[in-house]
């Protein structure tokens, strides 16, 4: 379907791959890895044709198609709303649409059998290309990346960064490119959204390139995975774990190689040195020069899986408690975050705050921390010296320091050597360290305000996404560091290897209430299987791995009777929305009939209808989301 064919890329006069070959076949699921700056994001750009191969070409079969999700789009700004963005993915059946439309336009001053034959005629491709279902997998998509129904009728530009990259990934898997190629897609996913793209990606029936350092989404993304590395591309047939073992076994094989090899090297060149002034043995050793000069060198290992050490320091050693929240309440106009939650955390706490987007995960951080207006109490404890890291905490870097003064700022005893042994840890080398901050991608911003939380002398660490823009590399030292870490922390995170290795406590946000899991991720995900969200509950200290929840409080008569109420709205809003339809349904059969869609009068009058119990099967539907949601709290 697509290859590249000895390839070579140089930056300057540096080479980023040299002679690279790349098969790519249908149905292929690659993960494309390496530390950053190895070339992952420029490789998807030299295969979308947006830069040019120094050497070597990059073929590709005529109906081969290529969709591409990268950062650049976060910039792209739009007033239609995102239903109407995502929907510009059927190029051609808006086209018919348009069509059709001015058809039915023109046959209502003017109706001839030339407009209806042609009006037949697009109405057959519009229907062969599915084109009345186009919405119904528009909004399908969407709202399995994390929207919801009221929002799809939002301009794009209401939305933050983060979202418009769901959207516009949206549209690209409504595309159904026969090549989909994604950078980073989890970046701006929450965990229910990520899992819910897995499983969509698993049935994609096209090729699949996807830049990523999230661990799990690869193995369960990837059936291949290609490896940058020393400028050339390793190909491992299995997912992500599967490489882990193959390369270890592969370097294995390749240290013995090397090392038999510069034995061989070693003695060779002790016969050449010992006896090259002996003519009797002239012949022996200019035999040996050539097999030197003829030998291919095998490269020694590079170890990229770093080992750290990192020593932290605390001026002060905190009380047991380091936060107690107090009837917390917290809203944002109608929208409410918390109300009169409470709890504490314990001096050693290592939290993953978890769940989807728009909860009030990173709210709640901003609470902890002292900037976000409350109702209710929010105390810190004794002695607790606090560090918050946070992407738009970003701007609070001096941009006139280099990185190595940054570092020095950060209110650590560190050396200058020890200093730049951590930024070498944060890819930061040599001379880079000498850069001044104004000069970094968004994305080394984030590695230095990173590298300072991690060596203040906090006792107390707040951590909103720390992951983002951090390869595997750096990923693997963040979570080295962090378990030599003694002090308190709590994480949000959606990576969830990082946190599985990370937190021993799992937080998360359900009815406006602060809830806890005293336990690790993995024990939490099975907890939440047996307990689906919507019906999940407050849950005590487990005797054993897997908590059950309490039993639930009697409700009072009141409680009882607004239960019953609400039910019976529910039934009869139900019965609403199957009638609505059965309508839906017959005026679909009704549309698809030669003696309506060949009458314009007729089709228009339809038409209307149709339209008419659309808005009106919204409408309830709406109104059964709110009465379901009031039912389920009462419940719970």
């Amino acid at each position: 379907m697509l290859s590249l064919n000895n390839l070579s890329y140089y930056l300057g006069s540096r080479p980023l791959y040299e002679d690279i070959s790349l098969h790519i076949k249908p149905k292929d699921k690659i993960g494309l890895i390496g530390a950053n700056g190895t070339g992952k994001s420029t490789l998807l750009k030299l295969i979308i044709g947006d830069l040019t191969p120094d050497e070597g070409s990059i073929s590709r079969s005529n109906d081969c198609t290529i969709g591409f999700l990268n950062q650049d789009l976060l910039s792209y700004e739009s007033h239609d709303s995102i239903l109407e963005v995502a929907m510009k993915a059927f190029e051609k059946e808006n086209f018919l649409k348009k069509e059709i439309d001015k058809v039915l336009e023109q046959m209502e001053a003017n109706y001839t059998d030339e407009l209806l034959d042609k009006l037949t005629k697009l109405q057959e491709q519009f229907e062969m290309l599915e084109g009345y279902t186009i919405q119904s997998k528009a909004e399908e998509i969407l709202e399995g990346l994390g929207f919801q129904t009221a929002d799809l009728v939002k301009p794009l530009n209401t939305f933050s960064g983060g979202w418009r990259m769901r959207v516009m990934l949206a549209k690209l898997l409504l595309v159904r490119p026969s090549l989909l190629m994604l950078d980073e897609p989890t970046n701006h996913l929450d965990l229910p959204s990520i899992q819910w793209i897995e499983d969509y990606l698993s049935k994609y029936e096209g090729a699949i390139i996807i830049v990523s350092h999230d661990r799990e989404f690869l193995d369960r993304s990837a059936k291949t995975i290609v490896e940058i590395s020393s400028r050339n591309l390793n190909v491992y047939a299995g997912n992500y774990s599967f490489y882990l073992e193959e390369k270890s076994l592969r370097s294995e094989i390749q240290k013995n190689a090397f090392e038999n090899q510069q034995q061989k090297i070693k003695q060779t060149e002790k016969f050449i040195e010992r006896f090259k002034a002996k003519a009797t043995k002239a012949r022996q050793v200019q035999s040996r020069v050539k097999s030197l000069e003829r030998m291919d060198i095998i490269d020694d290992i590079v170890d990229e899986t770093a080992k750290v050490n990192f020593k932290f320091n605390f001026k002060t050693q905190p009380g047991r408690h380091i936060v107690k929240l107090e009837e917390v309440s917290k809203s944002y106009g109608d929208l409410k975050i918390l109300e009169k939650s409470t709890v504490t955390i314990e001096r050693g706490d290592k939290i993953a705050l978890v769940g989807a987007n728009g909860k009030g995960k990173s709210t709640l951080l901003r609470i902890i921390s002292g900037t976000e207006k409350i109702q209710g109490k929010a105390e810190l404890g004794h002695n607790v010296n606090m560090s918050f890291f946070a992407q738009h905490q970003l701007e609070s870097l001096n941009i006139e320091n280099t990185l190595l003064d940054e570092l020095k700022q950060a209110g650590s005893d560190k050396t200058e050597m020890e200093l730049r042994g951590i930024l070498g840890c944060f890819l930061f080398s040599n001379d880079e360290v000498f850069k001044k901050i104004k000069v970094l991608s968004g994305g080394e911003k984030s590695r230095v305000a990173l590298a300072k939380v991690l060596i203040s002398e906090s006792n107390f660490l707040l951590l909103d996404e720390p992951t983002n823009h951090l390869d595997m590399t750096s990923v693997n030292i963040l979570t080295q560091a962090l378990l030599q870490y003694a002090g308190t922390y709590i994480i949000v995170s959606h990576d969830r290897h990082f946190v599985k290795n990370v937190a021993n406590k799992i937080w998360y946000i359900e009815n406006q209430e602060i809830k806890e899991y005293p336990g690790t991720f993995d024990e939490y995900l099975v907890w939440r299987s047996q307990n689906p969200i919507e019906k999940a509950v407050s849950i005590p200290v487990p005797t054993s791995k897997v908590a059950t929840p309490p039993p639930a409080k009697e409700k009072s008569n009141s409680e009882l009777n607004e239960l019953k109420k609400l039910k019976k709205e529910l039934q009869k809003t139900e019965e609403g929305l199957s009638e609505l339809e059965s309508k839906k349904l017959q005026l679909e059969a009704e549309m698809a009939k030669p003696e309506i869609f060949g009458n314009p009068d007729k089709l228009s009058d339809t038409n209307k209808k149709y339209q008419e119990v659309c808005s009106k099967t919204d409408l309830l539907t709406a109104e059964w989301e709110k009465i379901a949601t009031e039912i389920d709290t009462l419940e719970n």
